[in-house]
């Protein structure tokens, strides 16, 4: 098939390198083709020759700039319904970026551009440039199919009388109805679990008589139900069915996708040279997936977990398959959405550790065997403590200390997540409270807590109001961090609710920032104080250029909305020294201290020892 096309146009040299880079190194970069221009002489020239599926055009150029350039395109009959994103250095005035929007713009970008904005937008003009081309196949084909039902009409109304063809006809189509009631999926229109045990069952038959490798990949969303509650059930099943249009986009012609219920797809891929090819279709099916989805008006983001069984190693029949492929989906699940697991033996001893853990979990708040950790963040201007994070462990009777990472994905698959959400809220006041009676040699430092998706559901204002009101503190002793998907998933609801809290007097920062696809018009919107990098653009400071053009570009983005900057995972000197030359407020990490139990960081406290 052939690959949609880009055309970059930059007469800076370095600049047009950098853009190019950004894009080749894509995720989707396979699926498309870039080129380049220099001028808007030849940015002309190249629109004449190649069908483009966008054009992202530097706008200050010598010569011929790029309102010019872009009027001259949208002039041309093969051009004229090109999409155009501008790119300048400035944040453009109204009346500029007016004029670029008469001039057919679609978009504009700031230079320097961050790497995940501009794959973002490019990824959705070449989405929609894979499906134009996919549409104008299928009217061929239609009109094929029409030319050659219209003979075989013809030869059938010569055959027979008129009585007997509306008769025979009838009898068809009520035959095709059922099968298609008893094969396929009423909602997606894929093969059903019937049709697909029949298909497995061939396959394996044919697998094991000619020596072929098959698999079977499992896929689940991630947060589905959380996206079905909120927006109600026409709007999941409109994700269903754009879900099932991208894996279907994603594997190969020969593959055959197929529906089981709720939201678990299946993949059946014969025939394959290597292995390694199911792990392939798999990514491709994640990457489609982990694109924004558009409800009605309203932009939401999803992801899959994938479990991949292989014949013969993991099952002989479709059973056994099936089972291996789901006990591998659902390891992916657990430990890191949005991944890919093959199955391996030792699943079936983890997943029962996981069940166990799972019960254990129901007698953990009983027993009170949960305790908050502290972790401090250092004002960079001064060296002094400006706040903590709160970080959940569990005291475990069996295996001991387990990090938040180790039982939060199995309270979220009990629905212990509100429960334990509250729990942490109420312990991080009530330690507030003794902090202030203890009069710490330090001015009173606010503790931040972290918010799941589920608890915006649950009544959080009113949870967090009557824990202060309890302990007697003011709201100015809790933070709360919220990640991007939460927003993302719903910002609606996460709106409403948020502002409700930062009404009463509650600081809120958007945790991991950098790593989802917050919009800056959702930013604008949102009651937030404070953006927290997250430790992945840190760690490589000093060593990544990228990395620190992407630390500044969120620094300076802060400031213009006037929030303050928090960087994580600051671990060494040559990060703090970067940090500190791009204006960061404050810092997070082992530099400084790991999270610490409430006694061991008043010690620190008392000792003054993380200047």
């Amino acid at each position: 098939m052939i690959k949609p096309k880009i055309l970059l146009v930059n007469d800076h040299p370095p600049s047009l390198l950098a853009l190019k880079t950004l894009l080749v190194n894509a995720p989707q970069a396979d699926e498309y083709e870039v080129i380049t221009a220099t001028s808007g002489a030849e940015a002309l020239r190249a629109v004449l020759d190649h069908n483009f599926a966008v054009i992202l055009l530097d706008v200050s150029m010598p010569g011929m700039d790029g309102f010019e350039t872009a009027q001259t395109i949208h002039s041309h009959p093969r051009s004229a319904s090109v999409p155009i994103i501008f790119i300048t250095a400035y944040y453009a005035d109204e009346m500029n970026r007016l004029r670029g929007y008469q001039h057919g713009a679609a978009d504009y970008l700031i230079s320097p551009v961050i790497p995940q904005i501009l794959q973002s937008k490019i990824a959705v003009f070449i989405d929609l440039a894979r499906k134009n081309l996919a549409l104008e196949q299928q009217k061929e084909e239609l009109a094929l199919m029409n030319r050659d039902l219209q003979v075989q009409q013809m030869r059938d109304l010569r055959r027979i009388n008129a009585a007997l063809e509306s008769e025979i006809l009838e009898r068809r189509q009520a035959e095709a109805r059922a099968h298609e009631l008893a094969t396929r999926d009423p909602l997606t229109g894929l093969m059903n679990r019937r049709s697909l045990t029949e298909r497995i069952e061939h396959a394996v038959a044919m697998a094991n008589r000619y020596g072929q490798r098959l698999a079977l990949l499992f896929l689940d969303l991630d947060r589905f139900k959380s996206i079905n509650d909120s927006l109600g059930h026409d709007a999941g099943d409109d994700l269903l069915l754009q879900v099932s249009e991208r894996i279907c986009g994603a594997v190969r012609q020969s593959d055959i996708v197929a529906r089981l219920g709720g939201d678990e797809f299946v993949v059946l891929m014969e025939a394959l040279p290597n292995y390694a090819a199911a792990a392939e279709v798999a990514r491709k099916i994640i990457a489609t997936i982990d694109q924004p989805f558009l409800l009605g008006s309203q932009s939401i983001k999803t992801s899959a977990s994938v479990g991949i069984s292989l014949f013969p190693q993991d099952g002989t029949n479709m059973q056994a398959l099936l089972r291996s492929a789901d006990l591998a989906m659902y390891h992916a699940k657990q430990e890191q959405r949005g991944t890919v697991q093959f199955f391996h033996e030792d699943l079936n001893a983890r997943m029962l550790e996981r069940c166990q853990l799972e019960q254990e979990l129901q007698h953990a708040l009983d027993n009170e065997e949960f305790e908050l950790y502290y972790q401090p963040k250092i004002e960079a201007r001064t060296g002094r403590i400006a706040g903590v994070e709160a970080l959940l462990r569990w005291h475990h009777p069996r295996l001991g200390l387990l990090s938040g990472g180790q039982f939060i994905p199995a309270a979220a698959e009990t629905g212990l997540l509100v429960p334990i959400g509250e729990w942490v809220i109420a312990a991080a006041c009530a330690q507030a409270r003794r902090w202030r009676d203890e009069n710490l040699p330090v001015p009173s430092i606010p503790i931040a807590v972290n918010v799941a998706i589920p608890q915006i559901y649950a009544d959080l204002p009113d949870i967090i109001s009557r824990e202060l009101r309890k302990q007697q503190v003011p709201p100015s002793s809790i933070q709360l961090e919220i990640t991007e998907s939460l927003v993302i998933t719903d910002t609606h609801k996460a709106t409403s609710v948020l502002r409700e809290i930062s009404e009463s007097g509650i600081t809120i920062a958007i945790d991991d920032f950098g790593t989802g696809y917050s919009s800056l018009s959702i930013l604008k919107t949102l009651p937030i104080d404070i953006l927290k990098i997250d430790q992945s653009f840190v760690r490589d400071l000093g060593k990544n250029a990228s990395d620190t053009a992407i630390v500044a570009a969120i620094v300076n983005m802060a400031r213009a909305l006037a929030l303050r900057v928090v960087a994580e995972g600051v671990e060494t000197k040559e990060q703090l020294a970067v940090l500190h030359d791009l204006g960061c407020d404050e810092h997070q990490g082992y530099f400084y201290s790991k999270p610490l139990p409430a006694t061991d960081l008043v010690q620190k406290l008392m000792q003054r020892s993380f200047a």
